[in-house]
């Protein structure tokens, strides 16, 4: 009888070393940007487990990327535009093996092989957007909001928001006194941090998690946020209104990148292709109003998706619009100090 247990033991063994475990694929993404549908059904065509991890700014992002051992690694993680080159340059990411994905010949011209990844060696297109100004209508009353500088207005005390995100709150303070939301000038950053100061009696939040949610509660009526979520928003609430200030709107592209200890990079590369596909991306731009980098899928886009000015900026809207530029870590310690001195009320 022994020598049957032992037997049957061993073959239970030799069964369970035999089988393979389940794949899981580790996403490190911002909050809200990406369906459930879409990791749904990824799982259940491909069997690969989605581990949905959430950040709610590049510098989180980047921090943790940085710090984590290969144990504790992430498969793909989702950069803004000029962190792609910063993580790309310090060699936190692997390369993209093209020829595992399908689709990329359908990604817009103009948004590929740019200076932050040339030949989109290390990163694939995600999604792209702008930051600019929400304004309750139903609340603000008087001269229509029109520039950033507006938030200094005496009339908005105590119900502004501003985004949880330093590059972006200094590129409002820059734009605002005229320079270049990419400044690396030190006397620059200091005077935009001298007029962020200004405005903080105003402020009531910073939020990056879901910037729409301050202004649905009625905590604040008018600030900064990002143009899908103010799509969001106005389902429920149809007085937002997405504002594209007259300095000059904040545009930013986010992408896919794999990083450099990423234990399952095969996963990594078809979860890329499966976003790539038209139905996909167009399902992704519709469901959180974020514009997709994708032309195949715009041409499934329903009319009103297409042709809202908020997710889809017209021209005129992207005049003196910029992007954000990776200024060396010089620079950014220099943002880094005076961002610190700003939440802390110094």
């Amino acid at each position: 009888m022994k020598k049957l247990a032992l037997a049957g033991a061993l073959a239970l063994g030799l069964s369970a070393c035999g089988s393979e475990e389940p794949q899981v694929l580790n996403l490190y993404n911002w909050s809200e940007y990406m369906p459930q549908e879409v990791l749904t059904r990824f799982e259940e065509e491909t069997g690969i487990q989605v581990v949905y991890t959430t950040y709610d700014s590049n510098e989180a992002m980047y921090a943790k990327l940085k710090l984590l051992d290969d144990s504790a690694a992430y498969d793909l993680a989702v950069p803004s535009t000029y962190y792609v080159s910063k993580m790309r340059q310090e060699g936190l990411l692997m390369p993209i093996d093209r020829s595992k994905i399908e689709g990329f010949d359908n990604l817009d011209p103009e948004l590929i092989n740019l200076d932050i990844d040339p030949d989109n060696q290390y990163s694939i297109p995600y999604l792209w957007g702008t930051t600019g100004l929400a304004v309750d209508t139903a609340d603000v009353q008087g001269e229509p909001v029109t520039a950033w500088a507006d938030l200094w207005d005496e009339r908005f005390q105590g119900r502004v928001m501003l985004t949880n995100d330093m590059r972006e709150v200094f590129h409002v303070g820059l734009r605002v006194l005229g320079y270049s939301g990419n400044s690396t000038d030190p006397q620059q950053i200091e005077a935009a941090y001298e007029k962020l100061r200004e405005l903080m009696p105003s402020v009531r939040t910073f939020n990056s998690d879901a910037p729409r949610v301050p202004y649905l509660e009625g905590e604040t009526d008018v600030g900064m946020i990002w143009n899908g979520e103010a799509v969001m928003a106005q389902e429920t609430m149809p007085s937002l209104e997405y504002v594209y200030p007259k300095e000059g709107i904040i545009a930013w592209l986010d992408s896919f990148v794999i990083p450099k200890n990423a234990k399952n990079p095969d996963a990594a590369h078809k979860f890329i292709s499966f976003v790539l596909r038209p139905e996909i991306s167009a399902l992704i731009s519709e469901e959180i109003g974020y514009a997709t980098p994708n032309l195949a899928a715009r041409a499934l886009l329903p009319e009103e998706v297409a042709s809202n000015r908020a997710s889809y900026p017209a021209p005129e809207d992207m005049k003196n619009a910029e992007f954000q530029t990776d200024i060396g870590d010089e620079a950014l310690q220099v943002y880094a100090k005076y961002w610190e001195m700003l939440k802390s009320g110094q």
